[in-house]
């Protein structure tokens, strides 16, 4: 479990899961960067048992105001190369947006990502419209490297998507400074 002032980073437990469909499911809740795609929750218990979300390859959190409520969900996953690692985040009701939320989720993730793990890199990709998810990145320090056009189909349309970028270095000197 990770701990910051305004939230929690943990895992799914078995007691989140009807709320955590639901939540996840709420095609409406997705606006226009999240694709509207959804796996039944059958399919979404079946993957819970057999996992709990959590493989070599990616690993699910919830993050989970100071009231205990569930408010959006943040995943770390394999990327191109074995040195990096993709951050994804999704926050569930948007009248919770801006208030520092899924950047505290965010930064907690990328100390526990370099922290534990010998992680060159953490990427995030953002569609560049979605200027709260561009301001989570910078926020965090992450480093526009470019455009990926048209990368994803979402909603009847591609979007392109900016790559952003921290390197262990970065994230290093980040530490120290925010510590004198």
């Amino acid at each position: 479990m990770l701990k910051g002032s305004l939230c929690t980073v943990r895992h799914l437990l078995t007691t989140d899961l009807n709320t955590f469909i639901a939540l996840v499911n709420d095609l409406p809740s997705r606006g226009d960067y999240f694709s509207t795609h959804f796996k039944s929750p059958e399919t979404m218990r079946k993957e819970f048992m057999q996992n709990g979300f959590v493989t070599e390859d990616s690993e699910l959190f919830v993050i989970e105001d100071a009231l205990h409520h569930i408010i959006g969900v943040i995943t770390h996953f394999k990327s191109r190369t074995p040195t990096t690692r993709e951050i994804g985040y999704r926050l569930f009701d948007t009248k919770l947006s801006g208030r520092g939320y899924v950047t505290e989720a965010c930064q907690l993730m990328v100390d526990y990502l370099f922290s534990v793990y010998q992680y060159q890199r953490l990427e995030l990709l953002s569609a560049p419209e979605n200027v709260a998810s561009v301001r989570v990145a910078q926020k965090c320090g992450f480093q526009p490297e470019g455009t990926l056009r048209h990368a994803f189909f979402i909603n009847g349309r591609y979007q392109d998507v900016v790559v952003f970028s921290l390197l262990r270095p970065e994230w290093e000197a980040r530490r120290l400074s925010i510590s004198v």
